[in-house]
């Protein structure tokens, strides 16, 4: 009644997409045995791993050219040369402004709960919120000062880091350098970022008033710092310098310094040298050094942030800076201090990490070392 097994296989022989494979697995030698393979099914995953890896093969090319290209227009560049520090300006106001940028929605819910705790009961019904009533626009409010505030700052940061790292190691001399090297990554970073905030400053007024206030009270990066000192004068842009320069003097410090001791942990906890690996290992190694890094910055910096958000947007005119503080801290207490902390723990880990691999990425775009982890590699 039924046809056979036989009669059912040679049917539907012609149609398997691996017959030729299965025909190569039947054993030789054998009369009549016939082996079966069970029928494969088509995988999605590993199609779209040969994409992927074809994608990245692709996009390395492109990286190399791109690279080739700008170093044959710029010519070998020295360490610790004008030229040098100029790339790391560059490479810095890339990693701080693209990253900060790209983070707004967290910093805009961010700097919301601190100024009003029961404003939100969550992150998640804070973004609802705001993407229900203000749309996808409203979602990346100040998203423009915090570009070039960033950009700014992050030039001045990274730039700096590399003068006054090079400055204090020769100031100390090299066997002191080598003895002294936390201490001078923790000295380099705080001079840098001395310089860094007084060009963030005013930025970081208007984004932190835009992002405050519903609807926001100003529209535009330019015409806010217009506004702030056409009411305030000049001192306007700068009444939360103090607390700026608290907030983010030691969270440089430590994002420096435990950037630079967590990457050569890593590099003397792997076989080998820094210099064995290539670059995308390193630049790997720069981002998970910096996410842990930055985990470290949020919660040292976390208070000082919280009084930058609540100065901004609630210090009264002509009130004194020890005033302003001592009131706000009355009305949050300590436990105020902290709020917003686990969404920025999340957020400056991540902009951390990135920020490391984007300054990395850049430094061997430019045909430079990536940072930390031991001496360059040697040329061959």
């Amino acid at each position: 009644m039924f046809p056979s097994e036989g009669v059912i296989l040679n049917a539907f022989n012609a149609q398997n997409p691996l017959n030729h494979s299965q025909e190569q697995s039947k054993p030789t030698g054998v009369p009549g045995s016939t082996r079966r393979e069970p029928f494969p099914a088509w995988s999605v995953i590993d199609d779209t791993k040969k994409k992927a890896d074809a994608f990245a093969k692709e996009a390395s090319r492109e990286f190399e050219v791109a690279s080739h290209k700008a170093q044959a227009k710029t010519g070998h560049i020295e360490p610790w040369t004008p030229k040098y520090y100029a790339a790391c300006t560059v490479g810095g106001l890339l990693a701080c402004g693209l990253t900060h940028t790209a983070v707004t929605p967290l910093d805009l819910i961010k700097c919301r709960r601190q100024v009003d705790s029961k404003l939100y009961k969550s992150n998640m019904e804070a973004f609802r919120v705001i993407r229900h009533a203000e749309g996808m626009r409203g979602v990346f409010t100040g998203w423009s000062p915090t570009f070039f505030g960033y950009s700014a700052q992050g030039a001045f940061k990274y730039g700096g880091y590399e003068y006054f790292k090079k400055f204090y190691s020769d100031l100390v001399g090299p066997e002191r350098a080598q003895r002294w090297k936390t201490s001078l990554y923790l000295a380099a970073s705080a001079s840098a970022e001395l310089i860094a905030d007084v060009a963030l400053c005013p930025f970081e007024g208007v984004k932190v008033r835009t992002q405050t206030t519903i609807p926001p009270e100003m529209r535009g990066t330019f015409s806010g710092i217009s506004q702030v000192v056409a009411k305030e004068g000049v001192a306007g842009l700068y009444k939360g310098l103090y607390p700026l320069w608290g907030r983010q003097i030691p969270y440089t410090m430590m994002k420096f310094a435990s950037f630079e001791t967590i990457v050569e942990a890593i590099y003397k906890s792997l076989p080998g040298k820094k210099s064995d690996y290539g670059k995308g290992a390193q630049t790997a190694v720069a981002f998970s050094g910096g996410y842990m890094a930055g985990i470290l910055c949020a919660v040292v910096s976390h208070p000082a942030d919280v009084m930058v958000s609540k100065l901004n947007a609630n210090r009264q005119a002509g009130e004194a800076f020890g005033a302003a503080m001592g009131r706000i801290y009355k009305e949050i207490g300590f436990g105020g201090l902290w709020n917003g902390l686990p969404v920025r723990i999340v957020m400056i880990g991540t902009l951390t990490g990135l920020q490391w691999m984007i300054y990395d990425s850049f430094k061997i775009f430019m045909g430079l070392p990536t940072t930390g982890g031991g001496p360059p590699a040697e040329k061959k």
